[in-house]
């Protein structure tokens, strides 16, 4: 009884979801009802306008071509008026000379009949009607002002609704990826002369292959774009790729996405290492600043977690990703070495990175470091370590440091400042990031991977990563190294 009562009771739990789905189903439909009155009347309303819109146009251009008849021919018949009061006066006058004439054969006297004759003869010479032209100066003619619409009533008979756009097609091999720069470039598959704007939408991501459903960043949108490129500048580069996609839209409807492109975005990433930096350093993921009563505030605590270290088991922790491996097993650095690390190695390739000071920074040094210095160690007085170091206490003074060696830069101190690494090529430059002017190289053979150091006392620093190597450090590159550019004297053998 009991399983024949439970059987009956799943049946009806799914008789009612099934009523339930149904319900939800009609009420969709007579949604979609109501939506397609309200659109259909929209688009009969869309429709009078363009209708109303092209009427207009016609009256307007019917006024204007009626007016242009007008005046021709107020201009003909002024010319055919003018010519009739001409031909009217010479008639006039022409009838007097006449009339002159036959009384003239009535004299008798020949001495008069001579003088008589001679006055007519000139007269005739001079008279009006003989050298008027006897032919209209304007034809009655109106043909030239004719119109054929033959055209253009069988393009207005072809017009039909807009056809939704097809998708664009992604050039890929036109796209560029410079300067932490997009440049997408794109083409439609056939000409479409009714293509009012395209839309270009990127996102983020890991994944090398075809653009997942799940799991991604949103996608971001740049509307109205009349061309078939746009550039995506001032874009960080913190993941590997990039997708994008492009829609072509009309005035009425947006047609389908092209099929999306994977593009790699490389570009040297991390963050600041707050686990091994000086207490007397306020560290955050990207910003770094002196705090003078970092050390004091932080001894107790320093204490109770290691009381607190010596009855706990430590946690695994796992050694896979760079960054893990970077932060293991280093001491705070502690002494005059106010220090902070980043917390991802350079191992090989070329790679770029930012560094602006605060205003009021007194003393900074920017460089690099094998993996693990002493906690005393500072930026350029290993042989391990390669930077550059201003110090703007009582005198601004610019240096470049290795080995416990300086060699003064007699050049302006930058507001912003890049790094450039070479780990493969051996060689670390320093460049006016705005200006891309050289400051310093050195050339030194890496034996080891390097970390990205920074040295403040009194002020803050600003880190900027996800950086491409600029084109213009590229080209410096080149020229440098063709031309055999000075180094520095500090290098390691």
């Amino acid at each position: 009884m009991d399983e024949e009562r439970e059987t009956l009771q799943r049946i009806v739990n799914t008789l009612v979801n099934k009523n339930d789905e149904i319900h939800n189903f009609i009420d969709m439909l007579n949604h979609t009802i109501a939506n397609v009155q309200v659109n259909s009347s929209n688009a009969i309303s869309e429709l009078d306008e363009e209708f109303d819109g092209l009427y207009s146009v016609l009256h307007e251009m019917k006024g204007s071509m009626t007016n242009t008849i007008q005046q021709e021919e107020a201009r003909k018949i002024q010319a055919l008026q003018d010519q009739l009061s001409q031909c009217s006066h010479a008639l006039e006058s022409s009838e007097e000379l006449l009339e002159l004439a036959v009384q003239s054969l009535n004299i008798k006297n020949p001495v008069e009949l001579l003088e008589a004759a001679r006055q007519i003869k000139d007269s005739v010479t001079m008279a009006s009607a003989f050298r008027l032209s006897l032919k209209p100066k304007v034809s009655d003619s109106m043909t030239h002002m004719m119109v054929d619409f033959a055209l253009e009533k069988r393009m207005l008979q072809a017009v039909k609704f807009l056809p939704v756009p097809k998708a664009p097609e992604i050039d890929v091999a036109a796209c560029l990826v410079a300067d932490n720069c997009i440049t997408v470039s794109w083409r439609m598959p056939e000409e479409d002369s009714r293509i009012d704007h395209f839309v270009l939408e990127y996102r983020k991501t890991n994944f090398d292959g075809h653009p997942r459903l799940k799991g991604e960043q949103h996608w971001e949108l740049v509307d109205y774009i009349k061309a078939t490129q746009y550039t995506l500048s001032g874009l960080k580069f913190d993941t590997k790729y990039m997708n994008l996609r492009v829609q072509a839209c009309n005035k009425a409807v947006a047609g389908e996405y092209s099929d999306p492109v994977t593009l790699e975005t490389k570009a040297f990433l991390f963050s600041l290492d707050s686990t091994s930096s000086h207490l007397n350093l306020k560290v955050e993921d990207a910003y770094v600043e002196w705090d003078p009563t970092g050390g004091k505030g932080q001894e107790k605590i320093k204490g109770k977690e290691n009381k607190n270290r010596s009855n706990t088991a430590s946690p695994k922790r796992s050694t896979n990703s760079p960054r893990a491996s970077v932060r293991s097993s280093r001491d705070r650095f502690a002494g005059e070495s106010y220090t902070v690390l980043g917390d991802t190695a350079v191992e090989s390739g070329q790679h770029y990175w930012e560094v602006k000071a605060q205003k009021d920074c007194k003393s900074y040094s920017v460089g690099v470091t094998y993996r693990n210095p002493g906690k005393f160690d500072q930026l350029g007085k290993t042989n391990s370590s390669w930077c550059i170091h201003i110090n703007n206490w009582l005198q601004t003074t610019f240096s470049a440091k290795h080995n416990n060696k300086a060699k003064t830069l007699d050049i302006p101190v930058p507001d912003r400042i890049g790094v450039y690494c070479d780990f493969d090529g051996g060689q670390l430059s320093f460049y006016n990031a705005s200006s891309k002017a050289l400051l310093h190289t050195f050339r030194a053979k890496f034996t080891q991977p390097l970390l990205p150091g920074f040295m403040i006392w009194c002020g803050g620093l600003t880190v900027s990563t996800g950086l491409q190597v600029p084109s213009a450090v590229k080209t410096l590159q080149k020229s440098e190294n063709g031309l055999g550019g000075s180094t520095s004297s500090l290098n390691n053998a």
